[in-house]
Parts: C-alpha cells; structure tokens; sequence
C-alpha cells in the first residue's frame, strides 16, 4: 500500500458495513443522502485511504441524475440516466450504503433484465457551466 499523506494509507478495498460487499476504486457506489426522503447518490470511487485512527474515507466522482443538473429533467432523458460530473469529493465509507452498475448506453440496451442498480450513463457534466459532452 502506497503512502500518500503523513499518517495516511491507501487502501485496495473497503467492506460496506453490515454486508459482505467489496467495494474498489472505480467501482459505483450509492451513497447515503442527509435526506432520508431522497434517492442515493450515485459515485464512482477513485480512491480509498485510510487515517491513523484507522477512519476511512473516499473521494468520489459523482454522478447526476438529470433533475440535478441545470436544465432539469427532459422527454429524452431516460428514467436511469446519470451524467458522470467532473465534481469531486470527499466522503466517510459509511456513507456508502451499497454497489451499482454505470453502464454505457449501448451496453444498457443490451441488458436483458435491468436491476435496481443497473444504470447508464452517456454525457459527462460540467458541474459549474452545466456543459455536457457525449462519452463514447
């Protein structure tokens, strides 16, 4: 495991409390909304460490869904559509509360039962501007 800040340690993998699940980086996460009434948030992970007290965070890239992005919601957004943002952050592992699947559009099309993590994904997102660019 490589250091990366004094008194701080990357790690491989994190298990989500009460379950058997493993999550890595660039793995897809539901994180826990402060708003029990709101869906979860959808990140992916791209780094897991870990402090001397053994607290560990992640930093996330998160996705939206179109509602929370300026312009909202439109007739040719799809009911599992997320837009991965160039909106980083820092998160507790607990708030992580279960695994999904950000699919590409194509391979989304090809599912043949789609599950309650299954999503897709075919913009990135420009947090700030509201910008969008199709992913290939």
């Amino acid at each position: 495991m490589a250091k990366t800040k004094p008194g701080k340690k990357d790690l491989d993998s994190y298990t989500i409390k009460g379950t058997n699940k493993v999550v890595r980086s660039v793995d897809c996460v539901l994180m826990r909304p402060s708003d029990s009434d709101k869906p979860p948030y959808v990140a992916r992970v791209e780094k897991i460490e870990a402090d001397h007290r053994n607290n560990v965070k992640v930093r996330v890239r998160w996705y939206y869904r179109p509602e929370e992005s300026i312009g909202g919601r439109r007739q040719f957004h799809w009911a599992k559509e997320l837009f991965l943002s160039d909106h980083f952050d820092v998160q507790s592992a607990h708030t992580i509360e279960g695994k999904c699947t950000v699919h590409s559009l194509k391979n989304y099309t090809k599912l043949e039962n789609v599950l309650a993590e299954d999503y897709f994904c075919r913009f990135e997102y420009k947090a700030a501007t509201g910008g969008f660019t199709p992913t290939v």
